[in-house]
Order: structure tokens, then C-alpha cells, then sequence
């Protein structure tokens, strides 16, 4: 499983988007599946909730990754909410670092979740559900994800901004 090439060209437009996003802080999540399609997990930092009633949230995954598709077709998904003592593995779903998929879920720092998605020990809350809804936006698909349990430990999180991961405290 590799990683999306980055492009050569980014329009002037979508680099100052990208700039200014780079200026949001976002808590550092990784979205993993496990099913029919492949085991796979990607670091990703647009977790949103969206309503409570039922627990329902989204995040999105660009189209041309090649975890999307398994991540459809499993219709399954467990959101891990890393700590801070996991950037070593926000780096490694998101290809920082040098490690293939079945590398990062031979580590023994997995649980086996509902419908046996991957659970990362460890993460401050993981959020099970099935993807009810999936929606086309330019280059990306936002997926919703209605959850069917939870778990919360409290810790230190893990954020993303200015284009470097950095730990938070409550």
C-alpha cells in the first residue's frame, strides 16, 4: 500500500487554502477498517462530529489515496484519537515514516474491536461505526460515520498545526 504521490503543481489559490489550514489546529486521528475489501489504516486530522442524535461524525479521505476505496467497500471504520505519546504512529499511517500497512498492524499495540475493526491502545477515545452516508467534494469524499460504541480515556491529545504535530493538555 503506498502512499499519494504529492503534486508537482499546486495552484496559487490552492496553495494559499492550503496555507491557511495549515493554520487550523485539528486533533490527530487514525481512521482504520478492517473487512472484506483489506486491513488498512491513514492519519487524518478532519474528524468532526456532526450531530448526537444518533452519534454520528465525518471525516474525509482524498479520492486518489489508495486506502479509499477499502475504506468504502468495508462500510466499517474505528476512529482512533491519538494521545500525544502516539505521533510516532501519526507519522506512520500517514507515510512520514519508512513501514509498510501489515508492519504497522504486526505491532502489538491492537485490539480487536466490534466487527473486528483494528482499536489502537492507548488512543484517548476510539469511535466504532458503520459509514451510513458518503458524500463527492473536488478531490475528496467526506464519510459519515454513525458510531455503535465508544470508549474515552482521558490523556493529552495530539494536534496538528502550523504543519507539525504538537501535544495538548486539558
Amino acid at each position: 500500500m503506498s502512499c499519494i504521490p504529492k503534486p508537482q503543481e499546486v495552484p496559487e489559490f490552492s496553495q494559499q487554502f492550503r496555507n491557511a489550514m495549515a493554520h487550523l489546529s485539528a486533533a490527530v486521528s487514525i481512521v482504520t477498517t478492517n473487512g472484506a475489501a483489506g486491513k488498512i489504516g491513514i492519519t487524518v486530522s478532519s474528524v468532526c462530529s456532526v450531530t448526537d442524535t444518533p452519534p454520528t461524525l465525518l471525516f474525509c479521505i482524498n479520492q486518489n489515496s489508495s486506502v479509499h476505496d477499502i475504506i468504502k467497500q468495508n462500510g466499517k471504520v474505528c476512529i482512533n484519537v491519538l494521545s500525544h505519546e502516539q505521533e510516532e504512529m501519526a507519522k506512520h499511517f500517514a507515510c512520514m515514516l519508512n513501514s509498510s500497512m501489515e508492519e504497522r498492524f504486526a505491532w502489538d499495540i491492537w485490539d480487536e474491536g466490534i466487527d473486528g475493526q483494528p482499536v489502537l491502545r492507548g488512543s484517548i477515545s476510539s469511535l466504532q461505526g458503520d459509514i451510513v452516508n458518503t458524500h463527492s467534494v473536488g478531490t475528496h469524499t467526506i464519510f459519515m460515520v454513525e458510531l455503535k460504541h465508544i470508549d474515552v480515556t482521558p490523556n493529552t491529545g495530539l494536534v496538528y498545526f502550523g504543519r507539525q504535530f504538537k501535544g495538548i493538555e486539558i
